[in-house]
């Protein structure tokens, strides 16, 4: 074949075949063909797709009711609070509000018995599907794994319109040792479901994000919940024996490895 001559009917049928394969293993938008100098119409139809369930899971209302009795039908304590964003849209505003809890969530937290080894805080965040669809798998895979550590488990406190920080006054006003953040995180066009589990040792207001360690892509397509229960406990262990989390954690990996942990900080 000369090098100007049109590839081979059967070449093309290959590459054709080992893309189909390979869009089995990843979600990721590769080689989406063109019709002329545009896109494929069935390519533009699922970008609008995913980037409505990107926006809807940024802007849908989580049905807090419903899962806190959910979590109470599993013999959880909990508490539902807000956060100082007075609603959706200042919260998407105001970052800042997401991070501190309302006057009357304060009042709700202090009011609570103190003091525990771990607080677990799960909030909305920036995906409400991420909550709806993982919060309640990843619990039930977390709690048991917990309690076999002997460790005191505070009230899991539903956080409305909560960002990351949230969880560093309400663990400070609940004398934790260590706080758990269950979040929405940002969706992608790719994935509008991800739930992340950010842990802090010795939370109290102000704490930078190098002080925290995440354990992130929580779904069904990412991690599984099983394998991010082991994850969380894997860090808290460490936590607990170090008295540290975060970068200088991280630091700590070639002496005492922690089990397949993802250490991304955020």
């Amino acid at each position: 074949m000369m090098p100007d001559d049109p590839p081979d009917q059967s070449d093309q049928l290959a590459v054709t075949d080992k893309l189909a394969r390979l869009r089995r293993f990843t979600s990721a938008r590769i080689a989406l063909g063109r019709a002329g100098s545009g896109q494929l119409t069935a390519t533009g139809l699922r970008f609008m797709l995913d980037h409505a369930r990107a926006r809807d899971a940024v802007h849908a209302t989580l049905d807090f009711d419903s899962i806190g009795q959910s979590l109470r039908e599993r013999d959880w304590s909990v508490v539902h609070v807000r956060s100082a964003a007075a609603d959706r849209a200042e919260y998407l505003r105001r970052p800042d509000l997401g991070r501190r809890l309302s006057p009357s969530g304060h009042l709700v937290i202090v009011g609570q018995p103190c003091c525990y080894d771990i607080a677990i805080v799960a909030a909305d965040g920036l995906s409400t599907s991420a909550i709806a669809i993982n919060l309640l798998p990843l619990l039930d895979h977390l709690r048991p794994l917990l309690l076999a550590q002997s460790l005191a488990i505070g009230p899991l406190v539903l956080a409305e319109q909560g960002r990351v920080a949230i969880g560093d006054e309400i663990g400070e006003l609940l004398g934790a040792k260590l706080v758990v953040v269950l979040i929405g995180e940002r969706p992608g066009l790719s994935a509008a479901d991800s739930l992340g589990a950010y842990i802090t040792w010795r939370p109290r207001i102000g704490m930078m994000d190098s002080s925290r360690n995440c354990v992130s892509n929580i779904r069904p397509a990412g991690l599984s919940p099983e394998d991010a229960a082991m994850q969380i406990v894997s860090v808290i262990e460490l936590a607990f024996k170090h008295a540290v989390t975060g970068v200088q954690l991280n630091d700590l990996r070639g002496a005492d490895p922690i089990r397949a942990v993802n250490f991304d900080t955020k």
